[in-house]
């Protein structure tokens, strides 16, 4: 059974929803771009479980400026092959630094062993992660630290860049 619950953020009401009490398979910003309705829909209202409790906590650090990691929460990611592959990478970007979109899309083409991978589509992957702000699509930036969309908005990427002391260019 799925569950839901919301967390007031500074940047806004955050939906988190789990996959039994124990794993997390979404946190969403108000209608961001990509959001999965059916999904939120579909699950139970429930405020108290383990894995929602975790979270809280967990984002209440990070948005003190606590450097928190990943490894912490237990999670768990639905897409495809590839948007797996781009997710895993993301998984691994330390707090407080950033990859490009380019260089995402070298590390996927050295792992399948071709010449070339577009960074258009690592975008596309990296704009449909379910779990924003834990599985860290923020730090993902254009060449010469360039900022580019964000599923939740612009405003909100550089804000958590920000949280992170992570320099950019607009």
């Amino acid at each position: 059974m799925n569950y839901k619950t919301t967390y007031q953020s500074p940047l806004g009401v955050l939906t988190l929803i789990s996959e039994n009490d124990d794993t997390l398979i979404a946190l969403n910003y108000q209608k961001q771009i990509y959001q999965d309705a059916v999904l939120e829909n579909k699950a139970t209202l429930n405020h108290d479980i383990p894995i929602f409790i975790q979270v809280k906590n967990w984002l209440d650090r990070y948005f003190k400026g606590d450097v928190v990691d990943i490894n912490e929460l237990n999670i768990k990611l639905y897409g495809s092959e590839f948007r797996q592959s781009v997710w895993d990478i993301l998984k691994k970007i330390p707090y407080g630094q950033t990859m490009t979109y380019g260089e995402i899309a070298k590390t996927i083409a050295n792992e399948k062993g071709i010449k070339t991978m577009s960074s258009q589509a690592v975008g596309g992957a990296v704009g449909h992660n379910p779990i924003a702000i834990i599985v860290p699509c923020h730090r993902v930036v254009g060449s010469k630290l360039k900022l580019t969309g964000y599923t939740g908005g612009i405003d909100k990427k550089i804000y958590l860049l920000n949280v992170e002391g992570i320099a950019y260019k607009l």
